[in-house]
């Protein structure tokens, strides 16, 4: 779409805007806003069922199937590295698409795939199925950060992106329990194919509620709706620019967003090496059962639930929109209860599940806000290749905690694996140090 052809429908959103009064506008906004939170959360959880079924079918596939670790933390790597690129490139696709069917229809791809995954016994097919599934598992993402930063300010996003962000907690919790119920009374192919049926319901109820910009609906910018300063600086900083101007200025050669970029890549391999091998470490290690152990692990979400509404408003109540101080408090906390579980004596369920509860309440803290400043440091027509682009180097991380990891499992044992990851916990801290100033909100000028 051209500049004249954009004026054009700004030209037109603006005499809806006259048409509209302030109370109708005041209710469908209040309408829009429930309707596409509720949306958002609902298929965003959706995603993770079709995403995280594969790791918590791993010990029964392993078990059935005859696959060793090798093989799983490769395919782990493969998905981790597609879906990394996948972010960046359909976070710029999304920023000039429909976030309505864009993310509708990524979601029933990824349902359809993970059907076929449970139809297969190749750990060839299986590679290519994963691989697949995290090219539509990207287009997930960027399209929230760009609907939460169209039709939340501000001053409120704290709170609003906390509360979508918990959907992954209940997504990823949910699965656990969903999918070792399916592999102990069924098999472990039922775990692929009922929250493959379930993503492809959920992608078509996206594509019935989301909507795009307020401004698609006739209605004025969330900044104008909701007075908010620093909102409106936001939507008036770099106009006339082409995207592609944008893309580079705001994204690519902004320094913060590459800082950013270097603590997500240690975020999410933290994240990633406890989601991904706990219930192995559990199961191994302490000799846990399958279902005591995925409970255990799911204790990991259940505490990022919480750790995300957290972060998300003391970063709005507390520091004024400022994520730095929030982000450095947690990045201490990984450190803490990471090296509390390695040294813990204790091989009690009650003392492992307050580990991971504690480590998945200070890892999502960043894993939130990273995400949250990258769209601020932006450029506002930029959001989901902001996000996408630092969602690229997250899943760097992630992907070095599968196959990486193997080989240290093997060699080093789980001594090796918890001193990397305390070690990278340190360094996250470290990285976030100029964020203590860096994100104060500007005050208004008198």
């Amino acid at each position: 779409m051209n500049f004249f052809s954009q004026l054009k429908i700004s030209q037109l959103h603006a005499v809806n805007q006259q048409v509209l009064s302030d109370s109708e506008i005041r209710q469908q906004y209040r309408y829009w806003r429930f309707h596409i939170m509720l949306s958002l959360y609902v298929g965003y959880a959706l995603f993770y069922f079709t995403r995280k079924s594969f790791n918590y079918a791993v010990p029964a596939m392993i078990s059935d199937l005859g696959l060793d670790k090798s093989d799983i933390g490769l395919i782990g790597t493969l998905f981790y590295i597609t879906y990394g690129c996948s972010k960046f490139i359909s976070g710029i696709i999304s920023d000039c698409a429909n976030s309505r069917y864009f993310m509708g229809f990524g979601l029933i791809a990824t349902g359809i795939i993970n059907i076929c995954f449970g139809l297969s016994s190749s750990i060839v097919m299986f590679t290519c199925l994963w691989v697949l599934n995290a090219w539509f598992q990207g287009w997930a993402s960027p399209s929230c950060a760009k609907l939460l930063t169209s039709w939340y300010s501000r001053s409120e996003r704290g709170f609003w992106w906390a509360l979508w962000n918990t959907s992954h907690h209940v997504g990823s919790a949910l699965v656990a329990l969903f999918v070792s119920f399916l592999s102990w009374h069924f098999s472990w192919r039922e775990g692929f194919i009922v929250p493959g049926c379930l993503g492809i319901l959920g992608g078509i109820l996206l594509c019935w509620r989301l909507r795009d910009k307020p401004v698609s609906l006739g209605l004025p910018t969330i900044g104008q709706y909701r007075n908010d300063f620093l909102e409106k600086k936001h939507e008036e900083q770099g106009k006339g620019l082409t995207y592609r101007e944008i893309l580079a200025i705001y994204v690519l050669r902004n320094k913060y967003i590459w800082l950013l970029s270097c603590s997500y890549v240690l975020v999410y391999l933290v994240r990633t090496v406890i989601n991904d091998w706990g219930n192995l470490y559990l199961t191994e290690y302490h000799h846990y059962d399958l279902v005591s152990a995925n409970f255990v692990v799911s204790l990991f979400e259940v505490g990022g639930l919480v750790g995300s509404l957290v972060a998300g408003w003391g970063s709005d109540k507390l520091f004024g929109g400022n994520r730095g101080p929030i982000n450095l408090i947690f990045a201490i906390g990984i450190f803490l209860s990471v090296a509390a579980l390695w040294l813990m004596p204790m091989t009690d369920i009650v003392f492992q599940s307050l580990g991971f509860f504690a480590i998945g309440f200070f890892v999502f803290g960043p894993q939130l806000l990273i995400g949250m400043a990258a769209a601020e440091c932006s450029h506002k027509n930029a959001a989901g290749a902001a996000t996408g682009f630092v969602g690229l180097f997250a899943y760097t991380g992630a992907a070095l905690a599968g196959y990486p990891f193997a080989i240290i499992l093997e060699h080093y044992h789980w001594t090796g694996l918890f001193i990397t990851i305390s070690v990278c916990a340190v360094m996250i801290g470290l990285l976030l140090l100029p964020f203590l100033q860096a994100q104060f909100p500007q005050q208004k000028e008198r």
